[in-house]
């Protein structure tokens, strides 16, 4: 398992095969997958397919990590970065189980994502694309400092682009 980075109650790592019945309880939550656009994992081994062929840590350097809470070691859900080939942009995306919602863990991970794309990973721009009906999800983008550009239109839904650059989200 590789460590990625730290925030106050947080730990980011890779993922790792052992996360696999955890991702899958939280695809199965339809409240947790209700403005994705994903559907349930059909079993703990597509989860683990999932998890073997991810490829974003090679590809890009860079990809979604597992969020773990340090004081009781368990896993919160993932928050992390995506480049998107569609759009040319690198997304912020995340997904918390239910229980972990309005602790502020979303925003704090998300923060952490953020500071690594820019610092880390020298990305000039990271954009989050939200569902437009998903309140919660829009309030952390711009809890971290994104603002909204753009509607994109795909699968009969509207999703809305909110993105920063990192010149304003060093200096905010």
């Amino acid at each position: 398992m590789k460590l990625i980075t730290e925030t106050k109650r947080l730990i980011l790592r890779e993922f790792d095969l052992s996360d696999a019945i955890n991702f899958y309880e939280l695809n199965l939550d339809e409240e947790v997958i209700k403005y994705t656009g994903d559907v349930a994992f059909a079993s703990v081994e597509e989860s683990e397919d999932l998890i073997r062929n991810y490829d974003q840590y090679k590809k890009n350097g860079f990809g979604r990590w597992t969020v773990i809470f340090k004081e009781t070691n368990e896993i919160l859900g993932w928050c992390g970065l995506k480049y998107i080939d569609e759009i040319q942009q690198t997304d912020l995306g995340f997904r918390f189980h239910k229980r972990y919602w309005n602790k502020g863990y979303t925003t704090e991970a998300s923060t952490a994502c953020l500071h690594l794309g820019f610092e880390h990973y020298n990305l000039q721009q990271i954009v989050g694309q939200v569902h437009r009906d998903n309140v919660a999800s829009k309030r952390v983008l711009e809890k971290v400092g994104m603002i909204y550009w753009r509607e994109l239109y795909n699968n009969d839904n509207t999703w809305l682009v909110y993105g920063i650059n990192k010149h304003d989200f060093l200096t905010r």
